[in-house]
């Protein structure tokens, strides 16, 4: 299976999620809690990382950041590599520690990174480490403690005050206060499991963290599948293997499919409607069909159904047909070469 492609850029924003290994616990006792902190620091530190929240829970832990500097796999290669040698010392242990790679997912700013903040502070909540009698901010391992202290009482390199700038809230103690407010309407005691986890266009913001690939809007989403280049003829299984995950070269293969498309319709001098007016097998659909075979990872049945081929099984024979007659006819040759030579400018 490929090693899923990093997406890194200066300022990104990410959520990262990492697990121990077989789901086994990354932390024994408060010893390794405060090590696992200073590690965190240490991290934060060295890569220059705006730090907004974190919690550490004894088999994961959870991180939103922003990196100024394009170097997320740089820092967490020290971060992780750094805890598992130091936990493994001090137990006696050798080996992974985590549960594969850890999961980065770009995120965007504005109301998305507002609502990762509170689901990762409402984290020990979900998992009923806290109760309503405790006080949601009782949790030590987790950032919310320092977003209810003042300056001189919480942790320097967790970036609380530009956290609650981003949230609206001034830091000052009623602005804390209201934060904290905020924060404990997201909790209902009846239904802790759901804390903190809003509603997203009918999915629960925890399975859209976990299966999703970026955390965003629609043009988030294009921005970032415009990050992942674009793929060269014959090249889509060499970007398989380089590290696109299933979800990254579907969203870009589309966006390459339709540029193909619009490109194709220029030279054809048609528009997206004519499309549904010719025949099923025509040739000029069986000649955009095969470029968008090559150049990108969308299956024959977006294919069939952007281009009204009729059946998938049809979109394989009508590229082969549509090839054959370009090169038993001149006409069709030169068109087929100035769409394919339009394309690739």
């Amino acid at each position: 299976m490929p090693r899923e492609r990093r997406i890194e850029y200066k300022g990104a924003i990410y959520h990262v999620i990492a697990r121990g290994d077989r789901r086994e616990e990354i932390v024994l006792d408060d010893h390794d809690r405060q090590r696992f902190e200073e590690t965190l620091e240490e991290t934060v530190e060295k890569s220059g990382w705006v730090l907004f929240a974190w919690v550490l829970m004894s088999n994961h832990y959870h991180l939103a950041f922003k990196t100024p500097e394009a170097n997320l796999v740089d820092g967490m290669s020290w971060f992780q590599g750094t805890w598992t040698k130091r936990f493994n010392v001090r137990h006696k242990l050798w080996g992974h520690l985590f549960g594969g790679r850890y999961k980065a997912i770009p995120v965007e700013e504005g109301d998305y990174l507002t609502r990762l903040i509170h689901y990762i502070h409402l984290n020990p909540v979900r998992a009923g480490l806290v109760g309503r009698e405790d006080g949601i901010e009782s949790y030590q391992w987790c950032s919310l403690v320092d977003y209810v202290k003042p300056k001189r009482s919480r942790r320097k390199w967790v970036a609380v005050e530009r956290g609650l700038t981003h949230l609206g809230m001034a830091d000052t103690a009623a602005g804390r206060r209201r934060f904290l407010e905020w924060s404990e309407g997201l909790v209902d005691w009846k239904k802790r499991r759901d804390a903190g986890d809003s509603r997203i266009e009918g999915q629960s913001l925890n399975s859209t963290l976990q299966r999703g690939w970026y955390f965003g809007s629609e043009g988030f989403r294009e921005g970032l599948v415009a990050n992942l280049g674009t793929l060269t003829p014959g090249y889509a299984r060499e970007s398989r293997r380089k590290g696109y995950s299933a979800e990254q070269l579907r969203d870009h293969g589309q966006k390459e499919a339709e540029r193909i498309i619009a490109m194709a319709q220029e030279q054809l001098g048609c528009d997206a409607s004519d499309w549904a007016a010719m025949p099923k097998g025509d040739w000029r659909k069986g000649l955009v069909a095969g470029l968008i075979r090559e150049r990108s990872l969308v299956p024959n049945g977006w294919v069939a159904q952007r281009l009204t081929m009729g059946a998938t099984g049809a979109v394989s024979r009508t590229i082969r047909e549509a090839r054959e007659r370009a090169r038993r006819e001149r006409k069709v040759g030169r068109v087929a070469r100035k769409i394919a030579k339009l394309i690739e400018s």
